[in-house]
C-alpha cells in the first residue's frame, strides 16, 4: 500500500487501512504529581495520518452528530492534504472555541459515535484532531477571525462567560451586533476555568480563545452579579435582547448526616478552590484546600472523576470513587475513566453513602456506605440502584467531595419573576432560545440542567441566528 501520508487521494481501501493513531500522554506515575495536561497532543504526521482515515462520507453523519456543526469531513479533508491554514479558516468558522471542543467534548458519544468507520473498527479521532488545528492556529501566529462586519447598531447582553455565552458573543459579534458579556466572577470562561482541571483544560487555552473573541469586538465586564448587581429588566433598558447562559452552579447535596463536617466539600467549591483560585499551588497560593491521605468522592460523572483526579495529585494516597450504580452506568467520559484508572483511582461500584462519620474536632474520619445492586430502569433509562439489605460498612477518609450533580443557582430568576421557570427552576425558552420575555433568550445549563460545554456551545451558537433574526425584523437600530 501507498505511504498513507503522502499528499494524494487514497481509495476506500486504502483508507481503511490505516489504523487509528495514539494519542501522546504524560507517563501515569508522572503526572500524578502535578497539573499539567495529560494529553500532549498529536505530531504533524500523526494528524495528517489520523485525518486520511475519513471515508469523506455523502450523508455525513458527523456532521449531524456535532452540536455546533463543524463541518467535519471539509475540515479533515484540508488537514489530510497538510492545508493546516485552511483547515483552521473552516474549523473556527463553524466552532467559536475549538481548542477548547477539541479537550473537553466528548466526541466519542457525539460526531465519532455515528462516524461510520466505527462501524467496523475504531471511528476517526476527530477530537483529536479538532485540537490539532487549534493548537496548530496558536503556535503559528495564525487567526482565522474574519474582517469585522459594518456595525448593525443592536447592542446584546450576554449572561455568563462560560461556554455557552463566550460562543453566543462570538458569532453575535460576526454578526456586526455590540457585544457585552456580564460574568460574576473575575476572570472569563465560567465552568471551563473553575470546574475543570488544568491537567485537562490548561487555563492558557481558555485565555486564547477569550482573547480571540475579543478581538471580534465581545466586551467583558467582571464582578458583575446578575440578579444583585444588576437585574435583567435594567439590562433590556440599555440593550436590545439579552441571552441568559449562567450554567447551573448550584451544588447538590447527599442529604445524609454529617455532611457539614469539616473535610467535606461540594465538588463546586473543591474544583473552584483549585483550579480558579489556585489552591493547588500550595504554598505559593493563599487558598486553604483540605487535603486527606483518603479521599472519597460520590458521583459518576465527569465533575467527579475531575475531583477524584484532582485529589490524588494533590497528594491523597487513596483516593477513591464512590459511585452507587455499575461502571456500565457511569456518565463520565471513557477516556477520563482510562486515565483515572491509570493514575490508581479506586472504583468502588454499587455503594451509596449512609453518614459521614466525624471525629471530636468536628473532622472527617470515615464514611459509612452501604452496597447496593441494580434494579428496573428509572426515568434516566438507567437500571435503579437498590439497596441490600444489612450491607452497611465503614471506609476511613479524611477528605469527602460530593460530586452527584448540580441544579439552577435562583439568584437570577428570584428578581426577574417574569421568567418561566420550569418544577427544577430551570428557564424555560422556546424551540427559538425564546423565554417568557421577549428578547431574552437563553441556553445552557440554565436551560438544560447540568449537561456538557459543547451542548452549551451548540444552544448558544443557535442562539445566536435567532437572537441576530430577532433583532433585524423586531428592533430599531440604536445608531
Amino acid at each position: 500500500m501507498a505511504d498513507p501520508t503522502e499528499n494524494r487521494s487514497l481509495t476506500p481501501k486504502e483508507r481503511l487501512a490505516i489504523g487509528r493513531v495514539a494519542m501522546p500522554q504524560q507517563d501515569p506515575a508522572a503526572r500524578v504529581t502535578n497539573f499539567s495536561e495529560v494529553n500532549l497532543g498529536l505530531e504533524e504526521s500523526a494528524a495528517v495520518m489520523e485525518a486520511r482515515r475519513c471515508l469523506m462520507c455523502k450523508n455525513r453523519p458527523c456532521v449531524a452528530g456535532c452540536p455546533v456543526g463543524v463541518r467535519i469531513p471539509e475540515f479533515l479533508e484540508q488537514v489530510a492534504q497538510g492545508n493546516f491554514a485552511t483547515a483552521a479558516e473552516i474549523l473556527y468558522g463553524d466552532n467559536a472555541l475549538p481548542a477548547i471542543a477539541g479537550r473537553v467534548c466528548p466526541q466519542e458519544r457525539q460526531c465519532e459515535e455515528v462516524c461510520v468507520r466505527g462501524k467496523k473498527g475504531q471511528s476517526v479521532a476527530i477530537g483529536w484532531l479538532e485540537r490539532f488545528i487549534a493548537d496548530w492556529s496558536a503556535a503559528h501566529g495564525f487567526t482565522a477571525a474574519a474582517a469585522k462586519p459594518a456595525a448593525t447598531g443592536y447592542r446584546v447582553a450576554v449572561v455568563g462567560s462560560g461556554p455557552g455565552g463566550l460562543t453566543a458573543a462570538g458569532e453575535l459579534a460576526k454578526r456586526g451586533h455590540d457585544v457585552t458579556i456580564f460574568e460574576a466572577l473575575h476572570d472569563s470562561g465560567g465552568v471551563l476555568r473553575y470546574g475543570i482541571p488544568e491537567f485537562r483544560l490548561p487555563k492558557r487555552i481558555v485565555d486564547a480563545e477569550v482573547a480571540g473573541l475579543v478581538s471580534l469586538g465581545v466586551k467583558i465586564e467582571f464582578n458583575v452579579v446578575v440578579g444583585k448587581t444588576i437585574t435583567v429588566p435594567d439590562m433590556l433598558k440599555d440593550f436590545d435582547a439579552c441571552f441568559i447562559a449562567n450554567g447551573a452552579g448550584l451544588p447538590v447535596f447527599l442529604n445524609v448526616p454529617g455532611e457539614n463536617l469539616k473535610g467535606v466539600y461540594s465538588a463546586n467549591e473543591y474544583l473552584t478552590r483549585v483550579n480558579l483560585m489556585g489552591a493547588w499551588k500550595g504554598s505559593q497560593s493563599s487558598t486553604p484546600i483540605a487535603r486527606g491521605a483518603t479521599a472519597v468522592v460520590f458521583g459518576g460523572g465527569n465533575t467527579a472523576m475531575d475531583s477524584v483526579r484532582t485529589a490524588r495529585r494533590l497528594g491523597s494516597q487513596r483516593a477513591v470513587l464512590a459511585y452507587r450504580r455499575g461502571r456500565a452506568e457511569m456518565p463520565a467520559r471513557a477516556e477520563e475513566v482510562a486515565h483515572a484508572e491509570e493514575e490508581g483511582i479506586e472504583f468502588m461500584f454499587l455503594v451509596a453513602p449512609v453518614e459521614i462519620l466525624g471525629d471530636a474536632q468536628g473532622w472527617v474520619r470515615a464514611v459509612k456506605l452501604q452496597r447496593m445492586e441494580l434494579g428496573e430502569p428509572d426515568a434516566s433509562g438507567r437500571r435503579r440502584p437498590v439497596v441490600v439489605p444489612g450491607s452497611d460498612f465503614e471506609l476511613p477518609a479524611e477528605l469527602v467531595i460530593v460530586a452527584v450533580g448540580t441544579k439552577a443557582n435562583p439568584l437570577l430568576t428570584r428578581t426577574c419573576p417574569q421568567l418561566a421557570l420550569n418544577p427544577w427552576g430551570n428557564i424555560i425558552a422556546d424551540e427559538n432560545h425564546m423565554t417568557s420575555i421577549p428578547g431574552v433568550f437563553a441556553g445552557g445549563d440554565i436551560v438544560r440542567g447540568g449537561a456538557t460545554v459543547i451542548l452549551a456551545m451548540g444552544d448558544g451558537k443557535e442562539a445566536a441566528g435567532r437572537i441576530d433574526q430577532y433583532l433585524r425584523q423586531n428592533k430599531t437600530p440604536r445608531r
